[in-house]
């Protein structure tokens, strides 16, 4: 994710409060994920508008999902977050020029 549309998607997908509430869920939740049941029952959140929410994070590739047997592990693409955040930050502080004079 290095660019402005990537990010701007990643962005967007993040920019809804269910859908935040679940990334910062499987941030904490680490690299082992947590399968949809576990995020349902966390979030107190219906099957079918965490599906919705989910699709959408997976889309924009901030999560993958994996089925195991007959559950769906999720997991942060931890490569994908820190992508998106050094895309934000890559150029603090770096001063920006004067404005031109237009006459």
């Amino acid at each position: 994710m290095t660019d402005h549309a990537d990010s701007a998607r990643a962005l967007a997908a993040l920019g809804h409060e269910a859908r935040l509430h679940i990334f910062r869920f499987l941030v904490r939740a680490g690299q082992g994920g947590a399968t949809v049941g576990q995020i349902a029952a966390h979030l107190d959140l219906p099957a079918s508008t965490l599906a919705h929410h989910l699709r959408s994070l997976v889309t924009a590739g901030l999560l993958t999902q994996e089925r195991q047997g007959r559950e769906v592990v999720t997991r942060v693409a931890f490569d994908r977050m820190t992508a998106l955040l050094d895309f934000l930050t890559a150029e603090c502080c770096s001063g920006i020029a004067a404005p031109r004079d237009v006459a």
